[in-house]
């Protein structure tokens, strides 16, 4: 795993992003789904203490039942400016990680990965920092655009910057508002769609994401008190 240090402010944070992003490994398909095991990570924040935790959820990728699980804590120590979030949460999101007992496998981000105005948002910067295969699979399309999928679960239709595709939106359950998926490291779009789709067997969202947002939240709750 790399070593992670936190940059001095926005200019350095970019330069950190724009070192790393050459990094990214975009030409592996990745495990392919259902099989070894996927986990999910997620952070809730407490503003009035600059308090934020991070979970780790590691799901058995067939039967989705948890296999382990890890929550850190810490402090907030960089501004919130849109496009640089990663760096409010990474610290804790790898100590998380550092703390499960198994191999995580997958790793599903609730964020962003090439879907990103700099391309490189917190599943790409994780995916390098650790060498883990990482999609990113998030409720909202940040800034980019897209067609409606079709209504019934599996249909997608690209997320655009320009004349360039940065992820999907994608149907998880029919009728029901798409995710946004985007490749992070060493995982390609098709797989991370297939994945995706996998561990929504029965919700919007991936199982990943809920599990790791139910752990995380419950974990705030008694850091806070």
């Amino acid at each position: 795993m790399t070593t992670f240090r936190m940059p001095a402010d926005e200019a350095e944070a970019r330069a950190v992003q724009d070192a790393l992003r050459a990094r990214v490994v975009l030409d592996e398909s990745g495990p392919p789904p259902g099989t070894g095991r996927v986990t999910g990570v997620d952070v809730a924040y407490d503003d009035e203490r600059d308090l934020v935790v991070a979970a780790a959820v590691v799901l058995d990728a067939a039967t989705l039942e948890v296999v382990a699980e890890s929550t850190a804590d810490g402090r907030v120590t960089f501004p919130y400016v849109p496009g640089l979030l990663a760096f409010r949460e990474i610290p804790a999101v790898l100590a998380a990680l550092e703390g499960l007992p198994v191999d995580p496998g997958l790793v599903v981000c609730d964020g962003y990965g090439l879907a990103h105005p700099r391309r490189f948002g917190l599943a790409s910067h994780l995916g390098v920092l650790t060498g883990l295969p990482v999609i990113g699979v998030a409720k909202n399309p940040f800034t980019f655009r897209y067609e409606q999928p079709g209504p019934l679960r599996g249909d997608f239709t690209p997320l655009m910057d320009g004349n360039e595709e940065v992820g999907r939106a994608l149907r998880t359950q029919d009728a029901t508002k798409p995710v946004f998926v985007s490749v992070g490291h060493r995982t390609g779009l098709d797989n991370a769609c297939a994945h995706t789709l996998a561990l929504a067997r029965d919700f919007r969202q991936p199982e990943t994401t809920r599990r790791a947002d139910a752990l995380c939240r419950s974990a705030l709750r008694e850091a806070t008190g």
